[in-house]
Formats: C-alpha cells, sequence, structure tokens
C-alpha cells in the first residue's frame, strides 16, 4: 500500500508538471509570445529538407496517422486479451488511444488554431494546436511501452523499449514539422497533454488493480 501511494504521488506531480506545460503552451499561442521559438525550430527542420529524407518522413507521418494507429490499437488489444490473457491491459490500451482521440478533437476545436503556411511539403486539413500525431504517437507508444515494461526483465530489454518508444515518438512529432503541417508548439502541446492523460490512465489502472489483487489475495487464517 505505501508503494502504491509513493507511485500515486509521483504521479500527481508529474500531471501538475504536464498540465502547467500544456498551459504554458497555450497561453503562449493566445498571446503569441510562443512565435519565435517557433519560426526558429521551422527554420532549422525544415532547412534539412532533401528528397530522401521527405520520404522518410512521409512514412513516419503515415506511421503516427489514424490508420495505422487504429490497427496496431487493435492487434494490441487482440494479442492482450485473447492469446495472453492479460485483459484489463487490454482494455488499458485501447481506453488510453480512444482517449487521446478524443481529447485532441475536443483541443483542437476549443483553440482553433490555423496550421502553418511557412512551407508546406504535405496538404492536411483541420486545426493545429495540438497535434493530433504527436498525441496519438505518444499515448500508442507509452502504453505500449508500460505495458511491455511490466512484462519484459531483462535490463537490456528494457533500455531498447524506452529507446524506441522515445525514437518513435519524437520523429513522428519531428515528421509533421518538416513537412510543414504543425508548429513545433503544436507537437510540444500534444505530447504534454498526451503525457498527462496517459499518467492519469495509468494511476488509475494502477490503483483499481491493486484493489483487485487486495481482494483476490486469500485471507490467513490465524492459528
Amino acid at each position: 500500500m505505501r508503494e502504491l501511494s509513493r507511485r500515486l504521488l509521483i504521479a500527481f506531480v508529474l500531471c501538475i508538471g504536464f498540465g502547467i506545460a500544456f498551459g504554458y503552451i497555450a497561453s503562449a499561442i493566445g498571446n503569441e509570445s510562443i512565435a519565435s521559438f517557433d519560426t526558429a525550430i521551422i527554420g532549422f527542420v525544415q532547412g534539412l529538407e532533401a528528397p530522401w529524407l521527405t520520404a522518410v518522413m512521409k512514412v513516419f507521418t503515415w506511421i503516427g496517422s489514424g490508420y495505422v494507429v487504429a490497427p496496431i490499437a487493435l492487434i494490441g488489444f487482440i494479442v492482450l486479451y485473447f492469446v495472453l490473457h492479460y485483459r484489463q491491459q487490454a482494455f488499458l490500451l485501447v481506453a488510453v488511444i480512444a482517449g487521446s482521440v478524443v481529447f485532441n478533437s475536443v483541443l483542437k476545436n476549443y483553440f482553433k488554431r490555423e496550421r502553418p503556411e511557412i512551407h508546406r511539403i504535405l496538404d492536411a486539413n483541420g486545426f493545429s494546436f495540438p497535434s493530433g500525431h504527436s498525441m496519438m504517437a505518444f499515448a500508442l507508444y507509452a502504453i505500449i511501452a508500460f505495458i511491455a515494461w511490466r512484462n519484459v526483465k531483462t535490463r537490456t530489454s528494457r533500455v531498447a523499449l524506452v529507446l524506441f518508444t522515445a525514437f518513435m515518438i519524437i520523429i513522428i512529432g519531428t515528421s509533421r514539422v518538416y513537412l510543414g503541417v504543425h508548429y513545433p508548439s503544436d507537437i510540444v502541446g500534444g505530447f504534454a497533454f498526451s503525457a498527462l492523460w496517459v499518467t492519469i490512465a495509468i494511476s488509475v489502472y494502477a490503483y483499481f488493480q491493486n484493489k483487485r489483487e487486495k481482494k483476490e489475495k486469500p485471507l490467513r487464517v490465524q492459528p
């Protein structure tokens, strides 16, 4: 119980941090004080433009789209629920992905930020902040990493898992800036809110999982 309380406290602190980060970015977008940051990052990232890199970035932006995320989530659910019989984790996976999609739609329609027009390599519809790709990528790979972390034991496997997760999240976010369909602040804001949502979801899951395990634990018979 003490370990659970410690983890929930850490999660609470993280949620405050992620919430403040998202609020700061949203506020900076509103008063346009983040424009210089966006312009500088866009200039650097798009300054790397090359035909081969454009092809690579288009692949990663496709990987971060709903056309790929949805099947991955579905396959993950099937494997977890029917093959591995990790039913609670299967529902956690789906809930996190679905939640990120719903929150992104609500936030985009609330902020109504138009997409950048500096140098558009790829066409995209809808509002810009926060990035749906960055939110879905963070939610998908973070929750997969959480589930996998609990089931892999070696240090090498865990390090590889963290590196892979970080790479996929960052490269998908970067691809959106490179292709000219998002401001960097859209990406960072998407990461911050998705991190907040994933942390809340995992904390709720851990709390009820702990209660379930305590309930199922057989009572000791006093001699």
